[in-house]
């Protein structure tokens, strides 16, 4: 046997128990130019700082591959970061090629096609795999599908290091510190938060236009606050108030500023009519629950008290929403038409 194979931990499986072990662990793999008798590997479950892992390896193997017909079949929906601890190997996903060698380190995505060539030399490869949308709302961006970084910088020596003492450790298991978890985290944070990953793509991008339309679908509710936008929208606390500061804004301000937006077009229609409607009625309808509160901001806001308010209520024009936010509900616009006739 190989000298390399001599480093694997857990015990050496016949190729179609290791290919069985392997697909109950990380998903639909496919395991292609195998010579059975010849095989050797291995696969061992860990758990890093309460991450799951998995301690694999493998000779006499040309290639693995994941499809997107594997990736729709089995619901995967995780982020895996790959390190080779023996071995060499390419990796391609997304039009990333990158060849990899030990303490070299890959984030690989759970639901998009993969392809491993291993060109039949020995191999082992530690995979820790992060929740997905726990990691998105960690990092504040998603990350690119294949990205992958040398073992050189601080921070992937340092995540080598955590990865090398679970791997060395007797139990195979670190226990579940959530300060651990965080470190974990933002080692990933500052490995692959390069130019080439973009703060803001797409997804999150379409995910702060739903944020915005929650908004604006509950702001008269007044036990609507970022907590509960932040639970609708499935997305931690965290990651929504950077959805926010990126766009120069703030959730609470945007609720505030709609709730504001829609009580002006109730003032200005309660004047227009000449209509007995209390202030404070007003005030509750738009999603305030305290009327002083609701004055001092409507007079900050719009440079007049509601009670005062005549055909021109607005003295200012209502500044704009959020970058990448969906346009302001027909309140917004009518309010703004008034106040350019002032």
């Amino acid at each position: 046997m190989d000298s390399n194979i001599e480093l694997i931990s857990g015990r050496e499986l016949a190729f179609e128990e290791w290919r069985n072990v392997l697909r109950s662990a990380c998903g639909q793999y496919n395991p292609e130019g195998v010579e059975p008798k010849a095989f050797a590997g291995s696969v061992k479950h860990r758990n890093i700082c309460g991450f799951d892992a998995v301690d694999l390896s493998c000779s006499n193997t040309d290639r693995i591959e994941r499809t997107q017909r594997d990736a729709r079949a089995d619901g995967m929906e995780h982020f895996y970061a790959l390190i080779p601890l023996v071995g060499r190997s390419t990796m391609i996903q997304n039009d990333h090629i990158a060849e990899l060698g030990a303490g070299d380190i890959s984030l690989i995505d759970s639901t998009r096609p993969v392809k491993y060539v291993c060109n039949n030399t020995p191999g082992r490869w530690l995979s820790l795999h992060l929740p997905r949308q726990s990691l998105i709302s960690h990092l504040g961006f998603e990350p690119h599908a294949g990205s992958f970084r040398r073992r050189g910088t601080v921070a992937g020596r340092l995540f080598n290091q955590l990865a090398t003492d679970a791997v060395n450790d007797s139990s195979g298991s670190y226990p579940p510190e959530p300060y651990m978890q965080q470190a974990l985290y933002d080692l990933l944070g500052a490995l692959f938060a390069g130019a080439d990953s973009a703060p803001f793509c797409s997804h999150t991008d379409k995910l702060f236009t739903r944020v915005c339309r929650i908004i604006k679908s509950r702001f008269t509710d007044p036990d609507l606050g970022p907590f509960e936008v932040a639970a609708e929208a499935g997305i931690s606390l965290r990651y929504l108030q950077k959805l926010f500061t990126s766009r120069g804004a703030t959730c609470r301000r945007f609720i505030q500023s709609l709730r504001l937006d829609h009580a002006a077009q109730l003032v200005h229609r309660r004047t227009s009519l000449k209509s007995t409607q209390p202030l404070s009625e007003i005030a509750y309808t738009c999603g305030f629950r305290d009327y002083t509160h609701f004055a001092r901001a409507f007079r900050r806001r719009f440079g007049n008290p509601p009670g005062t308010a005549t055909d021109g209520l607005v003295a200012r024009a209502l500044p704009p929403a959020p970058s990448g936010c969906p346009s302001s509900p027909p309140t917004s616009l009518t309010t703004r038409r008034t106040a350019r006739r002032i």
